[in-house]
């Protein structure tokens, strides 16, 4: 029964070795140095059997904090949102589950279809024209922005808004150092970016402008008094968006963005320990050839009927190499799909009203956290705000601590901001989705109370 689970058996490895001339595993290393190998024993347990290693495995994954035994205030990216049942049932079929990248249209329909819903849904939510078969994350598709940019303009200068995701910023910084592009990044007032700092750092090399709204410390930006002042200078607006607040919020494309990016986890992907998501890449009709990755179009057959293709391809494992845009190599089918499924069940009202008791709910806990005695707590910023809100603790509070105690008590807590934001040390930031109930908010606000008191 150990052996079940092996790639070969002891006699297949035997075979082999004798076929190749050779005595042992360790001779096929013979060109290796002995000083750097490794020749301890690696810290591993014995080969298990079934019910041990089904034992093992469960024993680490109760290990885990997640949503079904705790209840979740954590957002900085990834959120407990409600996913309808009838995703898992629709995704867990074979010809989806295990479907691969759609080469060949002829017998690829139902996956082409399902992306090209996924494409429609993504421009009807942006406002924009045009959107791509999905990206790896929506960190990467901001990376891959920046980088469309760069080729559209033929400028070298991307500035980018601190209040976008610390890690997709780190991205986007890597990405331009391979492309020989310059990354300024811009500071925050008020939870927002600094408009004066933006307008100071613009210039006739600025490829384009990177924000995040709702921003990373859950403030709504500016656009419209952002947009003058970077098409002002020729830049291309480049905005973050989550999906679900758009359900509320303008648009991008109502907002004058020339290119929407985000990540589709609120639409009913899974946390997951923090991925694998599903980015997503929409922009204005003019870059249409410029975008990564490649797109899903409608036409009919030569009888007439309705079909589905790959349009747009720009990658260079399609088109010759100095021609591609980006060196994109797949697309989130599946994750892509969870999205489609989720915005179809839930149709725009649905998302609007999701979308709502965000907001709604987010803002019933900083009201409570607000008025909450001894003055332990406070909110720093006044901006406007969707579901996520930056809270200021008393001074010499250990969030880690309290993220700790927090956790004993049933409660996943807040992301500590100081770990990105060293001026904002002793912050931490709160999420509140549509899946918190009164109750739950009530007895998270009397935890931190307890806690900081």
């Amino acid at each position: 029964m150990k052996h079940r689970y092996l790639p070969m058996t002891e006699q297949d490895q035997n075979e082999m070795l004798q076929t190749i001339g050779a005595d042992s595993i360790g001779q096929l290393f013979a060109d290796i140095p002995e000083s750097v190998r490794y020749t301890g024993k690696l810290p591993m347990s014995e080969a298990l059997d079934e019910d041990a290693l089904l034992r093992h495995m469960s024993s680490l994954s109760n290990q885990n904090a997640d949503f079904d035994r705790y209840t979740c205030f954590l957002g900085a990216g990834i959120y407990d949102h409600h996913i309808p049942v009838v995703i898992n049932h629709i995704i867990s079929r074979s010809e989806f589950y295990t479907a691969y990248t759609p080469y060949q249209p002829e017998i690829s329909q139902g996956e082409l279809q399902a992306i090209f819903e996924f494409q429609s849904y993504i421009c009807e939510l942006t406002g924009m024209a045009v959107a791509n078969a999905s990206m790896y994350d929506g960190a990467t598709a901001l990376a891959e922005a920046a980088a469309l940019a760069g080729g559209a303009t033929k400028r070298r200068q991307i500035i980018i808004s601190r209040t976008v995701h610390p890690e997709a910023r780190e991205i986007v910084k890597t990405s331009a150092h391979g492309l020989n592009m310059k990354i300024i990044e811009i500071g925050h007032s008020n939870g927002v970016t600094d408009l004066s700092e933006l307008e100071a750092a613009m210039s006739e090399d600025t490829a384009a402008v990177l924000i995040q709204s709702p921003n990373f410390l859950g403030c709504i930006e500016d656009v419209r008094s952002i947009e003058p002042v970077v098409h002002a200078k020729g830049g291309l607006l480049v905005m973050s968006v989550n999906p679900l607040s758009l359900g509320l919020l303008e648009s991008p494309g109502q907002l004058g963005a020339d290119v929407a990016v985000g990540d589709a986890q609120p639409l009913g992907i899974p946390a997951a320990l923090g991925g694998p998501t599903c980015g997503f890449f929409a922009v204005s009709e003019p870059l249409m050839r410029r975008m990564p990755g490649r797109i899903v179009g409608q036409t009919v057959d030569r009888d007439g009927k309705r079909g589905f293709v790959l349009t747009l391809q720009t990658r260079e494992q399609h088109i010759r190499r100095e021609k591609a845009t980006s060196n994109i190599c797949s697309n989130q089918a599946l994750l892509a799909l969870c999205a489609s499924v989720y915005m179809s069940v839930m149709g725009k009202t649905g998302i609007q009203e999701a979308a709502l008791l965000n907001l709604r709910k987010a803002h019933y806990a900083a009201d409570s956290i607000r008025a909450s005695t001894g003055g332990a707590m406070t909110l720093p910023f006044f901006s406007s705000f969707y579901n996520e809100f930056a809270v200021k603790l008393s001074d010499g509070t250990d969030v880690k601590a309290l993220n700790a105690r927090l956790l004993q008590a049933g409660f996943l807590g807040g992301y500590d901001l100081g770990d990105a934001y060293p001026e904002l040390k002793g912050h931490i930031l709160i999420a509140v989705t549509e899946r918190r109930t009164k109750d739950e908010i009530d007895r998270f606000v009397l935890e931190l109370e307890a806690c900081l008191s």
